[in-house]
């Protein structure tokens, strides 16, 4: 397979795998795609551990950093670059209400304190630019080959920086007019992500959205929301997409680091178990749907915050999930194509799946147009 994306990055399979699992991303980039490291819950230090890692254990392959840096979020107005006086002032703006609704669901569940134990410096993550810049110079420290923006285009100024290091810059988009504006800022790829992805999405489908985009741009698009195998792959490079950006699909290989009670309901689930939702982070995201969820639909919630300012309220609630035995209540981004994850296997016989079963849906279409 040859796209206009394997050339740039020196790949043979134009598969990307997001993870926030170091061996996940240096399987898939010594497999012949790319993996992209999910920097969002490291501080620069850990990130730096993470990133060394990975440089000794890719086997010289290319990998990537994604980093959320929103256009807008609460608090962008504040002036404040330090992380720390961040976390304090916006602390302030969180309501009393909306605490006291997360303690009342957390005593409903029976969901133990944390004790002593606290990462108060994790309620902030990199959810802002002044989070995220940390971890993007870091990122340039190491041989990484692209950096990605989950949310929104990258600031003007950190795609300059990023080229300047000869990395390339990509940035994910929901809508044609989200592609246009990165494509403005100057992305080498922008990542068309449809409705059915896990995390944050926008509403159009991805078979919709792609086409879109494609003619929007005149980068090389990947497409991405609900892909998982080759026969998706060869739909959405039929849309005119040159590659594919994946996500959910490496939360059950045997290298990812997910919590056991976390791929054993996602190895269960179908399709129809996720739901976009506000709770997670303030912004929609899709998310497992369960009682978590439904709590903060209900008639008795205050309404989520905007971001930062909800994953704050909610960060040392997720801990205490996690700690506990509530696996009603534990809730994470998963896609659609969950509904086709019921097995584990090692990341290099995903990628090599799906693969096949690109040349085989091409094979396929060539003998419909054949005949």
């Amino acid at each position: 397979m040859r796209t206009r994306v394997t050339d740039m990055f020196g790949i043979e399979f134009p598969i990307f795998a997001f993870s926030h699992c170091r061996d996940v991303v240096a399987a898939v980039s010594r497999a012949g795609g790319m993996g992209v490291l999910g920097a969002l819950y490291f501080t620069p230090e850990e990130l730096e551990m993470e990133l060394k890692w990975i440089d000794d254990h890719v086997d010289g392959r290319p990998y990537g950093v994604d980093v959320v840096m929103p256009a807008s979020y609460a608090g962008a107005d504040l002036g404040v670059d330090s992380p720390q006086d961040l976390v304090a002032r916006l602390q302030g703006m969180i309501p009393e209400g909306h605490r006291k609704f997360v303690d009342d669901l957390l005593a409903a569940h029976d969901v133990p304190p944390l004790g002593e134990e606290s990462d108060a410096g994790r309620v902030l993550l990199g959810w802002t630019d002044a989070t995220a810049r940390p971890q993007v110079e870091v990122a340039l420290r190491h041989p990484i080959a692209l950096l990605a923006n989950a949310l929104g285009p990258p600031p003007a100024d950190i795609v300059e920086l990023a080229h300047a290091h000869g990395v390339k810059v990509a940035a994910l988009a929901s809508t044609p007019r989200h592609a246009v504006k990165q494509a403005e800022v100057g992305v080498d790829v922008v990542v068309a992500q449809g409705t059915e992805a896990g995390g944050h999405t926008g509403e159009i489908s991805t078979m919709v959205l792609i086409p879109q985009v494609v003619d929007a741009v005149d980068v090389p698009v990947l497409a991405a929301g609900g892909i998982g195998d080759g026969r998706q792959m060869a739909a959405g490079m039929a849309l005119g997409a040159e590659g594919v950006w994946t996500g959910s699909i490496w939360l059950t290989v045997e290298e990812a680091d997910t919590p056991e009670m976390a791929k054993r309901r996602i190895l269960e689930a179908t399709s129809r178990d996720t739901v976009r939702s506000r709770s997670w982070t303030g912004k929609p995201a899709r998310l497992l749907k369960n009682e978590w969820t439904d709590a903060w639909e209900s008639a008795e919630s205050p309404g989520t915050l905007p971001m930062p300012l909800q994953f704050m309220l909610i960060s040392d609630a997720l801990r205490r999930i996690g700690r506990s035995d509530a696996a009603e209540l534990a809730t994470f981004p998963a896609g659609q194509i969950i509904g086709t994850m019921n097995q584990v296997k090692p990341a290099r016989d995903v990628v090599f799946g799906m693969v096949e079963q690109y040349v085989e849906a091409m094979e396929r279409l060539e003998r419909l147009t054949r005949d």
